[in-house]
């Protein structure tokens, strides 16, 4: 074949370039925010770098200012783990609810999805509001009993309340649109199959539909953890008393002067890219474990 036939046409080039700009505007920042948590004692936030070292990050652990980065990363983690299982198990339960006709089920899928094209921060603020008219009745009953507790309560405002569910508005939406289209493709003949054989629903749920659908059910985790560790609008009016790290981080950039706040960029990226290969991981193995049973 010569030459003039294997030439790739100018669109390819131009196709190319276009998708490497994509790429290097996706990335670049976070590229350069990395490159910056390297600098030297003297380094600063902007271009040319001073030198290398981990100074940065040695600082980081030893804490910023009066802000305690340590306790916003167990929050983070610890309600970015509650609200990856909440998830999977509700998106899972609700996938399987929908594979028959599920009165008023329109509505609900609708109110559901409704979350995603609501204004965060308007979300946040109601989910706020709610919490706080909620703090006025409970205090009035128990005024209204006589209780002492009615001087002692604070407010049912935080990290596993309010702020759960605030980012489950988040979080749920994308989980139920990904088990929709998983049991949208799903084959009934393998649960028809095990029906014959005298397995009984549960026992065809847990060896049959669940190791088949297990790959995007750990998608569906990583989609909910992934997104609950970023999350700041829907959060902002709805934690309480604590903040979690992206909160913190918000606030850091407009009093930290030094690379530390790219060094715990840096940190938190890591840590996203590490749920990632953990789930990446997670679907390997259970292919490869059903590759050895077949």
């Amino acid at each position: 074949m010569s030459d003039a036939t294997t030439r790739r046409p100018g669109a390819f080039f131009a196709l190319a370039a276009f998708f490497g700009l994509f790429v290097l505007f996706l990335y670049g920042p976070m590229i350069a925010i990395v490159a910056l948590s390297f600098q030297g004692p003297e380094g600063g936030l902007t271009f040319p770098l001073r030198g290398w070292s981990l100074h940065w990050f040695a600082k980081l652990w030893e804490g910023i200012g009066v802000v305690d980065i340590g306790a916003a990363f167990r929050r983070s983690l610890a309600l970015g783990g509650v609200v990856m299982a909440l998830t999977v198990l509700l998106s899972l339960l609700a996938g399987l609810a929908y594979r028959k006709r599920l009165p008023g089920g329109t509505v609900l899928f609708y109110g559901v999805v409704a979350s995603l094209i609501m204004p965060s921060i308007i979300v946040s603020l109601g989910i706020g509001l709610a919490f706080r008219l909620l703090d006025g009745g409970i205090k009035a009953v128990l005024e209204g009993m006589g209780s002492s507790w009615a001087d002692d309560y604070g407010t049912a405002l935080g990290l596993f309340t309010s702020g759960l569910g605030a980012q489950l508005t988040w979080t749920l939406p994308f989980g139920l649109l990904i088990m929709f289209a998983v049991f949208n493709r799903f084959d009934r003949a393998y649960e028809e199959a095990a029906r014959d054989l005298g397995a009984t629903r549960w026992q065809t749920l847990r060896h049959v539909v669940l190791p088949l659908i297990g790959p995007s059910l750990v998608g569906v985790g990583m989609f909910g953890f992934t997104l609950s560790w970023d999350e700041i609008a829907r959060s902002s009016q709805t934690m309480g008393d604590l903040n979690t790290l992206p909160m913190e981080l918000q606030g850091l950039t407009t009093t930290v002067t030094t690379p530390v706040i790219y060094a715990l960029g840096t940190v938190t990226t890591l840590v996203s890219f590490a749920v990632i290969g953990l789930a990446l991981a997670g679907v390997w193995l259970m292919r490869r474990r059903s590759a050895r049973r077949a």
